[in-house]
């Protein structure tokens, strides 16, 4: 069995190599920029963009099982080439297929939802625990982390927590046309998750709630267009339920209860810390 992992080198693409890897399977992880990858010794690294289905054809030769993305290779906006690829990956011999998933049905979804490949759909929340590193730099600088919404809940997963739950459904029988919904094991506020990290770190870390306003305004200064402030701002002013209800979806596929945010930061610690 080879397994081609498509965003290999992105957030979560790694994680799920790693976790094939670790498992013994044959990995095909594939990339824009094979030169500048770096994955675990035996991994079998190619070029492809998802947005160019004509470049997919030799990362999937002999491949039985894969991983999808379905966003562009900017990262912004759906892919528009679903059909293309999955007919490809048909035309290929592929089985079966996991689909990071953002709950919107796009051309991807779509096109593999009516084919004949045994698909996956993965669908985490919204914020990933990585996403904490934001704060990073603020913190070995200043010692401070400025945010809107101290209240705001979410069960934020650890990124290797969805690379397990693909790596399963991409290998074992029994997930085809499922939808997994998938959270880390707890609820966190703002301060709560900063608080973890100071515990970590050895070091106070004062927190200083932003208003809506002055949220807005830093999201402006960094480039956001409005659309995509307002999305954001609203999101967390009023996230919806499902952002802050835990489910058991990675113990269940996996069997291994999913990594605490006290776990993640562990691993992370360095990127907190001053050299």
């Amino acid at each position: 069995m080879t397994v081609l992992v498509t965003g290999a080198s992105g957030n979560v693409g790694r994680h799920i190599v790693e976790e094939l890897v670790q498992a013994g399977h044959n990995v095909r992880a594939m990339t824009r920029n094979p030169a500048k990858a770096s994955f675990p010794e035996g991994v079998e690294v190619v070029y492809g963009d998802l947005a160019s289905p004509e470049s997919l054809a030799p990362a999937l030769r002999g491949v039985t099982s894969m991983h999808l993305i379905t966003f562009n290779s900017e990262g912004f906006g759906p892919l528009h080439t679903g059909p293309e690829i999955v007919e490809l990956a048909q035309k290929a011999g592929v089985e079966r297929v996991t689909v990071l998933w953002s709950g919107v049905n796009g051309p991807v979804e779509q096109a593999v939802e009516a084919s004949s490949l045994e698909w996956t759909f993965l669908q985490p929340p919204p914020e990933f625990m990585s996403n904490t590193l934001v704060w990073a730099e603020s913190i070995r600088s200043e010692g401070v982390v400025k945010e809107p919404f101290a209240d705001s809940l979410d069960a934020m997963i650890h990124p290797a927590d969805i690379g397990s739950v693909a790596a399963t459904a991409l290998t074992n029988t029994g997930h085809a046309g499922k939808i997994y919904t998938l959270t880390g094991p707890e609820v966190l506020t703002i301060p709560e998750k900063i608080r973890t990290i100071s515990a970590a770190i050895g070091k106070d870390i004062r927190f200083v709630e932003l208003t809506e306003d002055q949220a807005r305004e830093r999201m402006r200064n960094k480039g956001a267009q409005e659309d995509v402030i307002d999305f954001v701002i609203g999101w967390h002013a009023n996230p919806p339920k499902s952002a802050y209800t835990v489910v058991p979806t990675v113990e269940q596929v996996t069997g291994r209860p999913a990594r605490t945010f006290a776990q993640w930061v562990s691993e992370h610690v360095q990127y907190f810390k001053n050299p």
